[in-house]
């Protein structure tokens, strides 16, 4: 997490990344590759108005472009399934992030602007999950 963006642009070290996945009131998922940590989800199950909210996500370096994020996004959908709706933030400089929820069906519903990052904005994505 702490090696890769959003959070080198959030300027994130180590410390304040683990910070992030003690946040009361989230649940943090582990996925494993062969005895080794590939990635993991941080939800927030009552997290934007309610509904389920994806507060982090994270795919290791050496484990992307094999669907885990993917994998992930599945996870926290069929966990809340029956709730109605997901939603996330997105980094408005993390292209590779929005493809991946563009292509799971998550649709733009609003903007932070320079919520985290002068310059920068957060999008907020919406999924109907039944």
């Amino acid at each position: 997490m702490a090696g890769s963006e959003p959070w080198l642009t959030f300027r994130r070290d180590l410390q304040a990344s683990r910070a992030v996945l003690e946040r009361p009131g989230t649940e943090l998922f582990v996925a494993w590759e062969q005895e080794r940590m590939a990635g993991f989800i941080l939800l927030a199950p009552y997290g934007m108005a309610g509904s389920p909210y994806v507060a982090s996500i994270a795919v290791a370096a050496e484990a992307r472009g094999k669907g885990i994020g993917s994998q992930l996004l599945r996870f926290a959908e069929k966990r809340f399934a029956g709730r109605g709706h997901i939603f996330l933030l997105v980094s408005s400089f993390n292209q590779r992030a929005q493809e991946l929820y563009r292509r799971h069906g998550y649709e733009f519903v609003g903007e932070l602007k320079e919520y985290i990052v002068p310059g920068q904005s957060e999008l907020i994505l919406h999924k109907r999950i039944s």
